[in-house]
């Protein structure tokens, strides 16, 4: 069987990798997150397929698994917070709204490309000053898009509709049949 590599260096990703079952390494991708343009769908795409490619083209025997998630508020994209403050203004732009999170995922091997976005959308409860500043306080926004973790514990979401893991970074309802499909040998 062909090696699994995974493109990310996500440990959600990695954690929901790991629950389906697959034996995996992980490789991160040295693929440059830039560009303009893209819906945040598209971008989700873009960036997963990138990662996947990069890494694809130095385990050209693997099957290469990359992801991208992208929050996305009003056709505006919200990446990961660069400071306390930007963490901030992003928690208070999604308090009390529903906005929509896209993971892109790309699975590559010789003679195999499959790519989808999954799509979920999330309502935040309207959020205290203080919730934002514990939560903000606490460094987990940091490395998240959109500022935020459905798996943190804060009572930062009402509710959703799709997919809980498409939120936390790995969509794995979908993952597994693209896998499935890579490793059963379905050809581009």
């Amino acid at each position: 069987m062909r090696e699994l590599i995974l493109a990310s260096n996500s440990p959600r990703r990695r954690e929901l990798l790991a629950q389906l079952g697959y034996s995996f390494r992980v490789e991160p991708s040295f693929f440059e997150e830039s560009g303009g343009g893209l819906s945040a769908r598209g971008t989700a795409l873009a960036f997963a397929r990138g990662k996947a490619e990069e890494v694809f083209s130095r385990f050209r025997r693997a099957v290469v698994l990359g992801a991208d998630t992208v929050v996305s508020l009003e056709g505006r994209i919200l990446g990961k917070p660069k400071s306390r403050e930007e963490a901030v203004a992003m928690l208070r732009l999604l308090s009390g709204r529903t906005h929509t999170v896209y993971t892109g995922v790309c699975v590559l091997a010789e003679g195999f490309c499959e790519e989808a976005a999954e799509e979920t959308e999330v309502e935040f409860y309207p959020l205290s000053e203080e919730t934002v500043e514990a939560y903000v306080s606490s460094g987990l926004p940091f490395d998240k898009a959109g500022a935020y973790g459905i798996q943190d514990g804060y009572p930062l979401v009402r509710g959703i509709r799709g997919s809980y893991t498409n939120v936390v970074g790995l969509p794995t309802e979908k993952v597994g049949t693209m896998l499935a499909a890579a490793y059963g040998g379905k050809r581009c």
